[in-house]
């Protein structure tokens, strides 16, 4: 290996900047290499290198050495000295569209940490914490301190994306479990928004039940603490307290009301209320307003239809909240709603994991009362709601279980409004133990403490396990909830099982292999089946047969009646034909009779012709 290979792979990849014999070093060099001609030129004596691996990594080396050392020079021949100088590589500065990228990517991950799903454009980023409102969206100090007062330590999952969203004017769509804190996701950016008080409702928020409303009224005067506003529920309307109705609701910044009371209000002749000023419009419980069709007077759906349309203002903004989603709901917001954000927290559609979840087959009517008397004989721990699936299941069960030794209460619609307040009222102090009630409780209903939820009576459908079973395990503390079941149920226990495992439950395996029938399961949530009566009396029990038999027998019966109106029909016609041929030879007789009358006349009228004439 000669000096020319060495000088070859020393240099590699340098850039050379020679300097010539005599110039000083304040001046510039000369781009190319001069060497006088008159000097003589000596070469330095290098060591001999054996192996070309050695020289590949001196190369190595120096070039190492070169890039650390900004001005380092190698002298090879005497007189020429190379300098490299290396340029510093500029860090590229973050462009906006990259940073609002990484800001993004962090945005989503907060929410995957929270069970967060959203759908929508220019989606608000998530909020942190509560002391963050007044930075980003002036909020004021008072009304933050009154949400920490009230126990909102930290934000809930749905009001980490709810209130960004409802602050910034945006229609909300937000679907979360039950107990997450929804009433404080939509009460608060609304006290914020509305400011000062002003004349005439601002805010109206609609419920499906009077206990529901009550609840939020209640929970909007204490975070409306720190403000001036207004808030007023709508009680029962008797003819003598309409005007005083109409009054209050004009003074009121804040309407609560479920929909059968306020059209009752809004249909009034001499009632003069108006919902322009309206700015939100509230629905809690949206899936259970949406229930029914626009055609039906009694439904939800044309109340709401007939609210929204007195709420005929540009600037209105409609928020739904619900703890289960329907596709009627999803259908009308896509429709109805600009500029739409759909919020989903944890699993659609799916209960609690706070609730340990049971199933209890029981064999039928008689034995759900005693497998309930035998978990009162273990041990409950009050406070105690069972659901069942009529008003008159209620009584019976009540009757049942008052003469237990149990501080036990019913409540459903027939009872009045002053009754329903007493037993919410006594529910909540402590002094009932255990509550029966029919759906009308299983909606939205927030009993803090609620320790067991049992389904007496299987719930009609998915959604309806979701709201019961919702009842306990609220703000963050555990609950359980059992279902009894009978060879009826069959037919909801597929749906209701799935559920149960979504929420981590241990559910076994042939419940979710069960064939469903639709038909049939549209029929339960149109009319609730037919169940034996709630009593311990010794009566010969009725023969109950499984739905095949009784289709079948349904069959042969219907068969034997054709049978049977086909045999009276027939001898129905042979007893008509029998009455015709009477009368017709009734009726030959008489004419016979009648001609042989004038003949005997025409005779004795001749027979005294001839007498005369003689």
């Amino acid at each position: 290996m000669d000096a020319y290979d060495i000088f070859k792979k020393l240099t590699k990849g340098l850039t050379f900047k020679h300097r010539v014999l005599g110039i000083k070093n304040n001046e510039q060099p000369s781009k190319s290499l001069e060497v006088p001609k008159k000097e003589e030129i000596k070469v330095k004596t290098e060591e001999f290198i054996k192996d070309e691996s050695d020289c590949s990594n001196n190369s190595d080396i120096s070039e190492s050495e070169g890039s650390d050392s900004e001005n380092a020079d190698i002298q090879l021949v005497d007189g020429v000295i190379i300098g490299e100088k290396k340029r510093k590589k500029k860090k590229k500065e973050k462009t906006e569209d990259l940073q609002k990228k990484l800001d993004l990517e962090e945005q989503n991950r907060f929410r995957n940490e929270h069970g967060i799903k959203v759908v929508g454009r220019h989606v608000p980023p998530a909020l942190k914490q509560f002391s963050d409102l007044m930075p980003l969206y002036n909020v004021s100090p008072s009304l933050v301190d009154i949400v920490i007062q009230c126990g909102y330590t930290e934000p809930t999952p749905v009001q980490r994306q709810t209130l960004p969203c409802m602050l910034e004017d945006r229609q909300i769509l937000a679907c979360a479990p039950t107990g997450s804190g929804k009433t404080a996701a939509f009460l608060l950016p609304i006290l914020h928004t509305l400011g000062a008080p002003q004349g005439g409702p601002r805010v109206l928020i609609l419920c499906p039940t009077r206990e529901l409303a009550h609840q939020i009224y209640r929970e909007a005067l204490r975070l409306s603490a720190s403000t001036e506003l207004r808030c007023s529920v709508v009680r029962n309307l008797k003819e003598s307290k309409v005007k005083e109705r109409e009054a209050t609701i004009r003074k009121s910044d804040i309407v609560i009301s479920t929909p059968n009371r306020l059209c009752y209000l809004l249909n009034q002749d001499n009632v003069n209320i108006t919902l322009d000023k309206v700015r939100w419009l509230i629905i809690d419980e949206a899936d259970k307003l949406f229930e029914g069709s626009a055609e039906q007077a009694s439904d939800f759906r044309q109340q709401l239809d007939q609210i929204m349309s007195c709420c005929g203002s540009k600037q209105r903004r409609v928020a739904m909240f619900s703890a289960t989603h329907t596709p009627a709901v999803a259908k009308w917001t896509r429709h109805n709603l600009r500029g739409l954000i759909n919020i989903t927290v944890g699993q659609r559609n799916a209960a609690t994991n706070l609730v340990d979840q049971e199933l209890l087959f029981c064999g039928n009517e008689n034995g759900k009362l005693v497998a309930f008397r035998q978990l009162v004989q273990k041990g409950l721990k009050p406070p105690v709601l069972v659901f069942v699936q009529s008003k008159d299941r209620a009584k019976q069960l009540f009757k049942e279980l008052i003469y237990d030794g149990i501080n036990v209460d019913v409540i459903h619609a027939d009872r009045t409004q002053a009754q329903r307040d007493n037993v919410v009222r006594s529910f909540r102090v402590g002094r009932i133990w255990i509550l029966i009630c029919t759906e009308l409780m299983g909606r939205g209903i927030d009993f803090r403490g609620v320790n067991l939820v049992i389904n007496y009576d299987f719930p009609p459908s998915a959604i309806a396990y979701i709201h019961r079973v919702g009842r306990a395990g609220r703000a963050g503390q555990r609950g359980r909830a059992i279902t009894f079941f009978t060879q009826d149920d069959v037919v909801n226990l597929r749906s209701i099982a799935s559920v149960m495992k979504q929420s981590g439950c241990v559910v076994p395996e042939y419940m979710l292999k069960l064939k469903q029938d639709p038909n049939k399961r549209k029929k339960l949530m149109k009319k609730a089946p037919r169940r034996d009566k709630i009593s311990t009396l010794l009566e010969k029990p009725s023969k109950r047969k499984l739905e095949s038999d009784k289709e079948t027998e349904q069959t042969e019966k219907s068969k034997d009646a054709v049978a049977v109106k086909s045999s009276e029909a027939s001898k129905l016609r042979k007893i008509n034909n029998v009455q015709r041929n009477k009368n017709k030879t009734n009726q030959k007789k008489n004419i016979n009779k009648s001609n042989n009358s004038k003949k005997r006349k025409k005779k004795v009228v001749a027979d005294k012709v001839k007498k005369v004439k003689k």
